[in-house]
C-alpha cells in the first residue's frame, strides 16, 4: 500500500451546506490561523479551547466520520486536583461535533480511575466576527462593535457594522452539572464516581441579519442535515461503478461523497435544485466557472446536478454595465459572498463577475446537459438567458472587435487574471515576466467556437434556422482566424494567449489541451499537440503540469505555474479521447489514479506540486488547496467517462461507447447510467489488448451503440 499523504496536515474540516468549521486536530481554535466556525463567509467563532483544571487534554484521535461530522477523543495528563493527583489516562473524553444549521457538540467523560474524580471542565469561546477573506490572508482588521451577555445560562455574543449584523449564541443543554460563565469561559464542576460517564451538550445558534440557524439537538444520535439528505439521494441516483481495482472503485466512491457534500441549494420557483461550491473551505459558495466544469465533469454519474447550476447562473446574469463588480450585459458571475466587506461594498463580490469563461462554458453545459436529460422545458426556460449569452460574447467579450475574446478588470480589487488560471503571477511570458492584460487565452476562443455550435444546435431545435446558420459561420470563422494567429510553428503547439500587444504569449503550458476538448484544433495539428503535452517539461509522471518547467517563471509548489490540477488533466484527457487518442487518455487517467492512491480516502486535492515521479517519491501537497473541492472529485468522473467514450444523444434515445481500458483497470461496470429517462448498466472489460463491452441491464428505450 502505497505511502499516505496528509493534505493539509493537522487540520479537520467539516461543512453543511455553506456553514463549515475548520479546527487544529485537537479539537482548538487559533484566531491567529485559518480556522473557525463559518457562516455565510463570517467567522462566529474564533477561538475555543477545552481545558481541565487548566490543563490541555492528550489527544487520541481525530477524524471526520462523514461530511457534517467530527469526532475527537482525548485522556487526561496528570492532573492536581483537590483530592490529589488524578493518574494520567484516568479519563476517556470524547467530543463530537456536528455543523447542522448551527452547530452541536456533545461532550462525555468517562472516568476510568478507581476513584470518584472532581474537576473543573473549562471551555474558553472568543468570538471574532471575522471576515472571511481577512481570515484566509490572516491580515484581520477590526472594525465594528461586538457586545457580550450570559443570561439565565446562555452566553449571546453579537457584533454590529452599520448595517452587517452576525451573532453566536452558546448554550449548553442535557449537562450533568450547571454551567457557568466567567473570565471568558464557560465552567462546568464535574464530579464522576468510578466508570460513569458526564455528559453535556452545547448548541451554537448562529445569527445573520435576522436569519437565526440552530443546530439539530442530536446527543450523538444519528440525524441528517439538508445538504446529508442531498449526499443521500446523489448516492441512492447517481451512476455506481464496480471494479476489481478496489482502488479507482474507491476513488470512484469518495468522488461521490464529496461532491454530495459541496451542494448549495437553489430555488427555481418553488422547485428545488442544487448546484456544486467550488471547495472547502474557502469557497463554500456559489461559484460560475467551478459550477458548470463540474456540471460538465459530473453528466455521466449525475446529469441533474447541471440544471441547478444553469438555473442559478442564469437568475445570477449580469443586467448592466458595472465596472466595480466587472459586469456586463449578459455576463455570467464569477463569485457570490455575503461576508462583512462585500455587504458594505468594500469588496465586489456580491456577486462579482470578474470571469471570462463562465457564461461561454454557461452555454456549452446548456447543450451538452440536453443531450443528457432531453428536457425540452429546460431549453425554453434558459431561452433568454441563451440569447443574453450569446450577445455578451460579440459585444464585451470581444470588446475590441478583434474577433477574439479578451478579458481587463474595470475594478479597483478586480482579478487581473480571468481564466481558470485566475491567480496574479499565472500568465507569463517563456522568460518569466507577467503578461499584461488586455489577454486572450487560447483555451477561450476554443470554449467559443464550441459554445456557437452547440448553441446552433439549440437555434434548431427551436426552428430558428438562420440563426443558426449564423452561429455555425461565425464558428467557421473563428477557427480560421483562431489557427492563423496563435500556432506556433516553430513549437509544433498553439501559445498561451495574446497579449496587450496582440502578440503572441510563447509559453508552453497545459491550456492548449482544452483545445483539444473543444474542437477548434484541425486534425492534422492534434498528433503535434498530443506529442507536445508529453514532452518532459509538461508531462510529470503524475500529470500534465500548468506551465512547462522550461519556463523561467516554473515553480512546481506554485499555484499555477507548474502545480498539477486534476480538473485540468481530465478536461485534457476528454479533448485527447475526441480525437481519437486512447492511449494517451489512459496515461493521463494512470498518473491521476496513481497520485490519488498516495492521498487520504483517495481524496483528489485541488491540486499538487509538479514534482517529477520517481519510484522514491510521492505527490507533494499544495499548501492549503482545497478538499474536497468540486472539481478535483469531477476529474475522477470525467476520467471514467473518457476511458470509456460515453456520449449521450438522449433526445434521440442513443448513448455511444468507445472503451479502451488502461492495464491498471482491467474490469469496469457502470450501474444505472442515465441517460434521458432511460437507465442502462454496462459491463466493460480487457481482452488482451481489446477492451469488450456488453450491456447488462437496460430500462426503458436506449439504444447503446460502439464507434470506432
Amino acid at each position: 500500500m502505497p505511502t499516505q499523504v496528509t493534505i493539509n496536515p493537522g487540520v479537520v474540516t467539516i461543512n453543511d451546506g455553506s456553514s463549515f468549521l475548520v479546527t487544529a486536530s485537537d479539537a482548538s481554535i487559533d484566531d491567529n490561523q485559518a480556522q473557525g466556525f463559518f457562516v455565510r463567509d463570517t467567522r462566529l467563532i474564533s477561538y475555543y479551547e477545552i481545558s481541565l483544571n487548566r490543563y490541555r487534554l492528550v489527544l487520541l484521535a481525530s477524524s471526520n466520520l462523514n461530511h457534517h461530522t467530527a469526532l475527537y477523543q482525548f485522556t487526561n495528563p496528570q492532573i492536581p486536583t483537590i483530592k490529589g493527583n488524578l493518574p494520567p489516562g484516568s479519563l476517556l473524553l470524547t467530543i463530537r461535533r456536528d455543523i447542522v444549521g448551527g452547530m452541536h457538540e456533545d461532550i462525555d467523560i468517562t472516568n476510568y480511575h478507581s476513584e470518584a474524580v472532581e474537576f473543573q471542565l473549562m471551555l474558553a469561546i472568543r468570538s471574532d466576527f471575522a471576515d472571511i477573506f481577512e481570515v484566509k490572508a490572516k491580515n484581520i482588521i477590526m472594525r465594528g462593535n461586538t457586545e457580550t451577555v450570559w443570561q439565565d445560562g446562555v452566553l449571546t455574543t453579537k457584533y454590529r457594522n452599520g448595517s452587517f449584523i452576525r451573532g453566536i449564541v452558546t448554550e449548553p443543554v442535557c449537562s450533568s452539572s450547571q454551567a457557568n460563565y466567567a473570565n471568558g469561559r464557560l465552567m462546568f464542576n464535574v464530579v464522576i464516581t468510578p466508570g460513569k460517564t458526564w455528559h453535556s451538550c452545547i448548541n451554537f445558534t448562529a445569527l445573520a441579519n435576522g436569519d437565526v440557524l440552530k443546530p439539530q439537538q442530536t446527543c450523538a444520535m444519528s440525524h441528517t442535515t439538508a445538504a446529508g439528505k442531498v449526499t443521500d439521494e446523489f448516492l441512492t441516483k447517481a451512476t455506481k461503478l464496480r471494479s476489481s481495482n478496489a482502488d479507482i472503485k474507491g476513488f470512484y466512491q469518495q468522488a461521490i461523497v464529496d461532491m454530495g457534500a459541496l451542494r448549495i441549494e437553489v430555488d427555481d420557483n418553488g422547485l428545488q435544485f442544487w448546484m456544486p461550491a467550488a471547495g472547502i473551505p474557502w469557497f463554500m459558495a456559489v461559484f460560475g466557472r467551478d459550477s458548470v466544469i463540474t456540471s460538465l465533469q459530473t453528466m455521466a454519474v449525475y446529469h441533474e446536478f447541471a440544471r441547478g447550476t444553469l438555473v442559478r447562473l442564469a437568475q445570477l446574469q449580469a443586467t448592466e454595465l458595472d465596472d466595480w463588480h466587472d459586469a456586463q450585459p449578459g455576463k455570467m458571475l464569477h463569485e457570490l459572498r455575503r461576508d462583512e466587506l462585500t455587504k458594505l461594498n468594500q469588496l465586489p463580490y456580491n456577486p462579482y463577475y470578474g470571469t471570462i469563461d463562465t457564461t461561454i462554458l454557461w452555454i456549452v453545459t446548456l447543450a451538452e446537459a440536453y443531450s443528457w436529460n432531453a428536457d425540452l422545458s429546460m431549453l425554453d426556460e434558459c431561452r433568454s438567458p441563451l440569447a443574453k449569452a450569446l450577445k455578451w460574447i460579440d459585444t464585451y467579450g470581444d470588446f475590441d472587435d478583434d474577433g477574439f475574446v479578451e478579458y481587463i478588470t474595470g475594478s479597483s480589487h478586480g482579478l487581473r487574471n480571468q481564466g481558470w488560471k485566475d491567480s496574479g503571477d499565472s500568465i507569463v511570458y517563456p522568460n518569466g515576466q507577467l503578461a499584461q492584460p488586455p489577454i486572450a487565452l487560447c483555451e477561450v476562443q476554443g470554449y467559443v467556437y464550441d459554445a456557437w455550435l452547440k448553441a446552433a444546435l439549440i437555434y434548431e431545435l427551436w426552428g430558428e434556422h438562420e440563426q443558426a446558420k449564423k452561429l455555425r459561420q461565425k464558428a467557421q470563422e473563428l477557427y480560421q482566424r483562431f489557427n492563423d494567429r496563435f500556432w506556433m510553428e516553430d513549437e509544433g503547439f498553439y501559445c498561451l494567449g495574446l497579449d496587450d500587444h496582440k502578440q503572441q504569449i510563447k509559453s508552453i503550458a497545459s491550456n492548449p489541451g482544452h483545445l483539444l476538448w473543444s474542437g477548434i484544433v484541425p486534425q492534422e495539428r492534434a498528433k503535434k499537440v498530443a506529442e507536445r503535452l508529453f514532452q518532459a517539461d509538461m508531462w510529470c509522471g503524475w500529470g500534465i503540469r500548468t506551465l512547462s518547467s522550461q519556463n523561467q517563471g516554473y515553480n512546481p509548489i506554485s499555484y499555477q505555474r507548474g502545480s498539477v490540477w486534476p480538473h485540468d488533466n481530465s478536461i485534457i484527457a476528454a479533448g485527447l479521447k475526441r480525437y481519437g487518442y486512447h492511449k494517451e487518455v489512459n496515461h493521463i487517467a494512470e498518473g491521476i489514479f496513481a497520485a490519488a492512491s498516495y492521498f487520504q480516502a483517495g481524496r483528489m486535492p485541488e491540486l499538487f506540486g509538479g514534482i517529477e515521479r520517481r519510484d522514491d517519491n510521492f505527490p507533494v501537497p499544495y499548501p492549503d488547496a482545497n478538499i474536497p473541492q468540486a472539481w478535483a472529485a469531477g476529474s475522477i468522473f470525467l476520467l471514467i467517462r473518457s476511458i470509456l467514450g460515453l456520449e449521450a444523444d438522449a433526445p434521440q434515445r442513443k448513448l455511444k461507447v468507445q472503451p479502451s481500458l488502461p492495464e491498471c483497470l482491467p474490469d469496469l461496470e457502470l450501474i444505472d447510467l442515465s441517460v434521458g429517462d432511460a437507465k442502462v448498466s454496462l459491463r466493460f472489460w480487457r481482452e488482451g489488448e481489446q477492451t469488450k463491452w456488453q450491456v447488462t441491464h437496460l430500462d426503458g428505450d436506449l439504444q447503446v451503440q460502439s464507434t470506432e
